[in-house]
This record gives C-alpha cells, structure tokens and sequence, in this order.
C-alpha cells in the first residue's frame, strides 16, 4: 500500500523570522488531504490494521482524528463509523460525512464518546485512538523525516500539544533522526494545560475541567508514554492564553493567507507573543498542524 498522507510544503516564514531574528521555518500539515498532521499516523495505523484482516474502522473523535480515519476509510474502501460528543460542531460532523463515515452522537465529552466506541470496536474492527498509539506516533514522525530530508536541521522545534500524539510523533522522529539535541516546545492553552501538569507532577495527570476555545487541545490527561519520553528529551511546556491564540491565527493569516484553528495558533502564538523563549536556537521550525476548527465569519 502507498502512503495516505502528502508530503507537506516546508516553508520559511519571512514574518516570523523578521520578529524572532533568525530562521524560522514552517511545516504546513494543514494542506494534509484530510486538514491535519492527524493523516500520517492514522493512515500509517489503518494500513496495518487493514493488513492484518480489519474490514472497518471505529473512531472517538468529533475533530481532526474522526475526520482523518473517515478519510482513510474511503480512500481504502471500508466502512467508518466515528463516535462524536454533544460537544463536535456541525461543521465537523459535516465533513465526516462527506467522507461517507457513519456518526454516532454520544456523551457530553469526548471520553464517554471513547467509552462508547470501544463497546463496537472487535477484531475485524478495530478502534483507531486519536493520540494513545505507537502506530500513530511512528507515522507522525514522517513529518520530521521530510525536514530531515530537506535538508533542515532545527535547533528548535514548537509545536502544539494536546493528547501528546503529536509530540510523541516528533520526539519519535528526532529519536529516528538522531537528533535528540534538538530542544521542543510544547504549546498549550492555559484552560487545557494536561501536559504542563504532568511534566510537572513526572507524571500524567487528569485535570478536573477543560476551559479552552483551542477544542482539539482539550485532553484532559496525555498519553502514559509521552511523558516519559519528554523527562529523557529537552522538552519545554509553554502556555498561551486563548486570547493568544486567536490573535496568532489573525495574525497568521494576514502574514501567510493562511487559515489555521486555535489549537494550531497556540504554537504560533509561542512564537508571536514571547520572541524570546526561542532562547539561543539559531534555527527554528514551527509544525502548522492544520485543524477542522477553522470558520469564518
């Protein structure tokens, strides 16, 4: 089987650069076929269920994850059925359903919709998890192959962080690349702060509420693994507020004619609003990670 994602357009930010003094470079996940980073690993996870007899797919994500394994489905020919919360827009259950995938409506959040999943999930049809996977994060990290590829080396690397999948996907790729000198700043939104807490604590943790606008940030606790991978990595966690993060999406826009969600203007907004905290990274790239959150007017 050939891959399911693209390979994404890596970009210097002629904006940012100007701001922060040195290189920064973009990695556009948001021209994924799918609208996120999300398509590497779960079209990578998919793929291997698919060899291994599955003949359908459940998901638990009314965003980026449920529209990514719809995607994926149709493009390999088998049935999706994605578990959304009360809480999913109709404009994400909409394009999940342009991608011929069944939605069920269940719970008020997102893991009493997991919770439902998981009773429909068997052996022909697996559950593919937004974030909690070695296949996903082993597909995710193509994204630092390609910089790698390019011919780009960053001293930095920022990107959001909610589940922990993508971290996990880069930390994984760096790992991959030898690069571990490389330093990461995972971004959060003050109101979904689950990793900052756990890096904390040196282990996850489950935060009571989640208040943020950045929606696909709202994870209540990350992955088990990606802790442990960022105590043995040179992993940085910053907050936004979501103030922040609304303005670094206008104001991503106005600089690149690129429309990003609140959950990918956080990691934008590290850069926009506290310069600085790049510290002496001479080269800097910033993962765009794209989202279904994206509306106008």
């Amino acid at each position: 089987m050939s891959v399911l994602h693209i390979q994404t357009p890596l970009i210097e930010s002629r904006a940012l650069s100007a701001l922060l003094g040195r290189p920064v470079w973009l990695k556009l996940e948001n021209t994924q076929p799918s609208g996120s980073f999300k398509l590497r690993g779960i079209g990578h996870a998919c793929q291997w269920h698919v060899r291994q007899g599955a003949t359908g797919f459940v998901s638990s994500s009314g965003g980026n994850a449920g529209l990514a394994v719809a995607y994926v489905g149709r493009k390999l020919g088998v049935p999706v059925t994605v578990v959304v919360p009360e809480t999913a827009t109709e404009r994400a259950k909409e394009l999940i359903r342009m991608e011929e995938a069944s939605v069920i409506v269940h719970g008020a959040a997102w893991h009493q919709a997991h919770s439902y999943a998981q009773t429909m999930a068997n052996a022909s049809t697996p559950l593919i998890h937004p974030f909690d996977d070695p296949l996903l994060w082993e597909g995710h990290a193509s994204l630092v192959d390609e910089v790698a590829h390019a011919g780009l080396r960053p001293d930095l690397l920022v990107c959001s962080v909610g589940g922990g999948g993508l971290l996990q996907g880069m930390l994984t790729g760096l790992d991959r690349q030898g690069w571990q000198d490389t330093v990461v700043m995972a971004v959060e939104t003050e109101g979904a702060a689950s990793f900052g807490a756990a890096l904390q604590a040196g282990h996850p943790v489950t935060l009571p509420a989640m208040k943020t606008i950045a929606n696909s940030l709202a994870s209540a606790r990350v992955c088990d693994a990606v802790v442990q991978s960022a105590l043995s990595h040179i992993v940085r966690s910053a907050l936004v507020s979501d103030a922040q993060a609304l303005s670094a999406c206008q104001r991503f826009a106005y600089d690149h004619r690129i429309l990003v969600e609140p959950a990918c203007g956080a990691a934008l907004a590290a850069l926009y609003e506290t310069p600085q905290a790049v510290g002496d990274a001479r080269t800097v790239l910033v993962v765009v990670c794209g989202g279904v959150g994206v509306v106008t007017g």
